[in-house]
């Protein structure tokens, strides 16, 4: 998640006064998205498969050496 300036790819969603922008080729590999706050920040959820990740460090989506 990070601060961005939508453009002719992206959906843009208001939702409660926040403006959520997402890509639309990734919405359709990713949906649903789900975004939640809690206190500590944001919990981002979604359907995206990030693969099996790496047994060393216990991360999904990423390799750790």
């Amino acid at each position: 998640m990070a601060l961005d300036e939508p453009n002719d790819l992206d959906n843009i969603y208001d939702i409660d006064g926040f403006k959520y922008v997402i890509n639309k080729e990734f919405l359709e590999k990713a949906k649903p998205v789900k975004v939640d706050f809690l206190q500590v920040g944001f919990k981002i959820t979604s359907g995206y498969d990030l693969g099996a990740g790496c047994t060393s460090c216990g991360t999904k989506g990423s390799c750790c050496s």
